[in-house]
């Protein structure tokens, strides 16, 4: 067992307080001893490329692996792929700037769990930092930044001038004991932090900033992948801060990769057009054994967002949300099948998601539109929606729930939730304990 999965498997017995032990490489490089200046208008894109090339070839030979160092500059470069057993640590001062020339960003294929590009059809930018079919991958350091530069992004989406996808600010796709921590991550063109088809990933004391109104700047993104950790982080961006996904419709469902086995604590932080925690709404492998605890969220859409709908098959079940402050938020409860957004017209209309074995309980705060919806199926309505220790003050909004194909049971929800969810329910609909240890 190499450091790295010890120190994942470590974590994931108890979500470690302190800083997850980073162990020293090996080999070591500056990205400097490749050519790139700092300077923040010379491009480096080939000296990125020449770095992850030489390293790639240690790697390749000592399992142990490599480590490039990126000194206090600012260093402007394309898109460039990791490698395995490889640490990217940034100094104190240091920041890797994305190039704004869309060309420096390649396009690759879609994934395959959604057919095409989430944005728009056929396949999409690379990532910034990339890692595909990697194990062992830290980076780290001394929280320096990743800037995409996304504003440039953000203007041509919204005029509709892009013809493929905007590329992520990291991504790794099938990649296995992933460590992200001590970053901040900025301005990325889409969804910042991309884990997909991945397993034993722990992010933590990762600050991501974007502007409030930056388009589908999602900070966190787990998608079919398993055994995330996600701990003290800071996020404030212009989309949901994490959203748990599993691919959409048809492709997803084909692709079967279900995201399970996830516990995200002590997050905090602002969005406005988006929700704290989202579940989906692309959720169609399957989303199971979620554990979300300690969240503060202020000035924000939507508190905790569950949302599938007909076309999305799958499941959404286990999932356990706890110890929850909402400051200023127009919804603060959101769990809903209708979500319509589909990637083409080939989604299977009598694919119905299932979402039972769901308990949010300890949530605090005040609402600005209304407490609540819980907005169920009508061929499969919602089983087991528990809520308990709900103190939410909606002077200001609605103070009605609203609810609709949906069984479960509540206790101590003030303002008071809707007939369906009953304190006089039987006992099997009582709030779903998640094991301590799955994870």
């Amino acid at each position: 067992m190499d450091f790295l999965l010890l120190s994942l498997w470590i974590a994931w017995q108890s979500c470690l307080v302190c800083a997850i032990p980073i162990g020293a490489r090996p080999h070591s490089a500056s990205i400097v001893d490749f050519g790139a200046i700092g300077d923040g208008v010379t491009l480096n894109t080939l000296a990125f490329q020449n770095a992850m090339f030489y390293l790639s070839s240690i790697t390749a030979t000592d399992k142990g692996g490599a480590m490039l160092y990126v000194p206090e500059g600012r260093w402007l470069t394309g898109s460039f792929n990791l490698t395995s057993h490889f640490t990217l640590y940034l100094e104190r001062g240091a920041v890797i700037l994305g190039s704004q020339d869309p060309s420096q960003w390649p396009i690759i294929d879609p994934l395959p769990s959604y057919g095409r590009g989430r944005e728009l059809p056929g396949g999409r930018h690379i990532s910034l930092v990339h890692g595909e079919n990697l194990e062992d991958v830290v980076i780290t350091g001394e929280n320096g930044t990743i800037d995409g530069q996304g504003a440039k992004w953000w203007r041509w989406s919204k005029l509709g001038l892009l013809n493929h996808t905007r590329g992520h600010l990291v991504e790794f796709v099938s990649s296995t004991n992933i460590i992200i921590s001590n970053v901040t991550l900025v301005n990325s063109p889409f969804w910042t932090l991309h884990p997909v088809y991945c397993t034993n990933v722990l992010i933590q004391g990762v600050t991501i900033l974007a502007p409030q109104d930056s388009p589908n700047t999602d900070g966190i993104d787990p998608d079919s992948s398993s055994n995330v950790c996600i701990q003290d982080c800071y996020i404030s961006n212009g989309d949901d801060m994490i959203a748990i996904k599993s691919g959409w419709d048809e492709y997803g469902i084909a692709y079967g990769q279900p995201s399970s086995n996830i516990h995200i604590r002590r997050v905090t932080g602002q969005t406005k057009r988006g929700a704290a925690i989202a579940i989906g709404s692309e959720t169609s492998g399957g989303i199971e054994n979620v554990l979300v605890e300690d969240l503060v969220a202020v000035s924000t859409k939507s508190g905790i967002s569950i949302r599938t709908g007909v076309g999305r098959g799958a499941y959404i079940r286990n999932v356990v949300l706890s110890s929850i402050t909402l400051l200023d938020i127009q919804t603060a409860i959101t769990i809903s099948g209708f979500s319509s957004e589909h990637p083409d017209n080939g989604f299977n209309a009598t694919a119905f998601p299932v979402v039972e074995k769901v308990t949010v309980r300890g949530v605090t705060g005040n609402t600005l539109d209304r407490p609540g919806r819980i907005l169920g199926i009508p061929e499969v309505p919602f089983r087991d929606i528990c809520l308990e220790d709900i103190a939410l003050d909606a002077t200001t909004g609605l103070t009605a729930w609203k609810c609709t194909d949906v069984e479960g049971y509540s206790s101590s929800v003030t303002p008071k939730i809707c007939s369906q969810l009953s304190e006089n329910n039987t006992p099997d609909a009582r709030p779903f304990q998640l094991p301590g240890t799955f994870w």
